[in-house]
């Protein structure tokens, strides 16, 4: 458990309130928001940066994020958009599984590149970046307006607290 569950639940031990934290009642498109952002600047850091220790651990940091970012929101999300009876939001909801798999085949053969500075990594670092900056665009698009037309606050809302669960479920290797 960590420490942030541990003390949760020593407050509603103490004030037998079931009060949830600030993460657990946000919105699921606030919280993809903001992890879209942050997997951008760290993006923007990698392929900015021409030292092999800093890539090393900005890669590390995109894949601890993206990984877990991805695969609970095709089961979340994805998933939910592709039951709607809508044709246009189940080809939203396909795209977005296929330019999660090209991002993660991406980021593997990135992983692979042992010379971190070399013009490849580099090659391999923009085009990452370019894919997930498309993905993230036509996503907050689409899919989102999907999500705010067929879901209610109380429905988003539910779907981060099973989003949360879901990335911790994620094994990253």
């Amino acid at each position: 458990m960590q420490v942030i569950d541990r003390i949760e639940e020593q407050y509603k031990k103490a004030t037998g309130s079931s009060a949830k934290t600030d993460v657990e009642d946000m919105d699921i498109l606030d919280k993809l928001g903001k992890e879209h952002d942050e997997v951008q600047a760290l993006l923007g850091q990698l392929v900015e940066s021409e030292k092999a220790a800093e890539r090393t651990r900005l890669l590390k940091q995109i894949k601890a994020a993206l990984v877990p970012h991805t695969k609970a929101e095709q089961k979340v999300v994805y998933d939910r958009v592709l039951k709607l009876k809508d044709k246009d939001a189940k080809i939203d909801g396909n795209e977005g599984y296929l330019e999660h798999e090209i991002a993660e085949r991406t980021l593997t053969q990135l992983g692979k590149i042992s010379n971190r500075t070399s013009p490849e990594f580099s090659a391999a670092a923009k085009v990452l970046k370019e894919l997930v900056n498309h993905h993230i665009q036509e996503e907050e698009n689409a899919i989102w307006s999907d999500v705010k037309d067929n879901f209610s606050d109380q429905d988003r809302i539910a779907m981060n607290r099973e989003f949360e669960a879901a990335k911790k479920r994620v094994k990253v290797a």
